[in-house]
């Protein structure tokens, strides 16, 4: 078995600029960079004009790119320690989801061994099989879907992202932890409605929740019954209202519309978000000052996962730079490289299926109500493996 390769010491950042600016300069002009690839996809459906103005809760605010180009530049310094020169982003725009392994390959031709995906969940499957068996790692920072973390998954794939059944454990604890077990739970008919329903369905048997009723809403409620909200939330008692609702319409129309004075939480109302721009945990307002600045719009949960991505890629190629994509992988998978999270944490990707741990923020327009995971429900040595698929209920084979 190879010696599975060391960290170097701690070092202060004193010590580190002092280090980098001891490379003579000469030196360094001789030194590669680092090239990584951002693979986006024209017709995403997520980034058209009528949808980044709709701006719903749980949708990417623009294109990533500014916040990749943020993690590089603040990955200089420890890139330059371990020998390169920098990073160099690589951006590619396959025009559909047909486009995407050419696309890829193109990525592979200019040498990007570091690839980030901010594609559609269909477009990540086609990713990772055009690159199966090649030297490559690729980051998926735009799909929740819980299935790219289960019977999807593979064996080069990690997900910065937090996946759906992250977010409905986060929400079901905080119901749970409030005392509002009995919520009122209310699912539209689409396939996305469906998926968000499922992991809807999981959170609430962990958290021990008892649903007073499951009522579907459909596309005439969605486009704007302004009776759809009071109808469906009538004639029952219940805790709260919990509303899945993938498009997006109808959940904005539901607080303070319902029958009873109830919170709305899910889609709309209070969400679980990786990123939130009123978020005052340690580094994370200089961030999203920073993006702000650069991207001309606030900073959202997809933006983060973007940035992780880039800081997770540059990381690990510096800390095992002459190591293979196979043994960077497993350096990634068994925490010996970490990411910073917002709040100071040391965040490290899951063995079984390449997520990353995260905590989520309860998080409504103006502030955050609560931080996921909850008190009491954290579970074995890893608080954060309460949200999301643990190690004995993940569906994935292929790590």
């Amino acid at each position: 078995m190879a010696q599975r390769p060391t960290l170097p010491g701690p070092w202060s950042r004193r010590a580190l600029l002092a280090a980098g600016l001891a490379v003579p300069l000469a030196v360094r002009a001789q030194r590669p960079m680092l090239p990584v690839g951002l693979l986006t996809q024209a017709d995403d459906p997520r980034y058209a004009a009528q949808a980044l103005q709709d701006a719903y809760p749980d949708a990417p605010g623009g294109r990533a790119e500014p916040a990749v180009r943020m993690a590089l530049n603040d990955s200089t310094l420890i890139l330059q320690l371990a020998g390169w020169d920098g990073a160099q982003l690589l951006p590619v725009e396959a025009a559909d989801a047909d486009g995407v392994a050419v696309a890829l390959r193109q990525l592979l031709r200019q040498g990007a061994r570091h690839v980030l995906l901010e594609l559609p969940a269909a477009s990540v499957v086609a990713a990772t099989a055009a690159v199966a068996g090649r030297e490559v790692m690729l980051f998926n920072t735009a799909a929740p879907e819980d299935a790219l973390r289960g019977a999807q998954c593979a064996a080069r794939l990690l997900h910065t992202l937090p996946s759906r059944a992250m977010q409905m454990d986060a929400v079901a604890q905080l119901l749970a932890a409030r005392g509002w077990l009995r919520p009122l739970v209310l699912a539209g008919e689409t396939p996305g409605d469906a998926l968000l329903l499922a992991a809807w369905q999981r959170a609430e048997r962990r958290a021990r929740l008892q649903p007073v009723a499951l009522r579907s809403f459909g596309p005439g409620d969605a486009q704007g019954d302004p009776d759809a909200p009071r109808r469906l939330t009538s004639g029952l008692d219940y805790d709260a209202v919990v509303v899945l609702d993938a498009g997006g319409a109808f959940a904005r129309a539901l607080p303070y519309r319902t029958a009873l004075p109830r919170p709305v939480l899910g889609s709309d109302g209070l969400t679980a978000q990786a990123w939130h721009p009123l978020d005052t945990r340690a580094g994370a307002p200089q961030l999203s000052r920073r993006f702000q600045l650069r991207a001309g719009r606030p900073m959202g949960s997809y933006d983060w996962a973007a940035y992780a991505a880039a800081r997770a890629a540059a990381q690990v190629a510096a800390t095992f730079r002459k190591v293979a994509i196979a043994g960077q992988l497993q350096a990634l998978h068994q925490g010996a490289v970490t990411v910073e999270g917002a709040g100071g944490e040391h965040l490290s990707f899951r063995a079984w299926d390449g997520q990353l741990r995260q905590p989520l923020l309860l998080a409504h327009g103006d502030g955050i109500a609560a931080i996921a995971p909850l008190p009491g429900f954290a579970q074995g040595r890893e608080p954060l493996d309460s949200l999301g698929h643990d190690a004995a209920g993940t569906a994935c084979r292929a790590t």
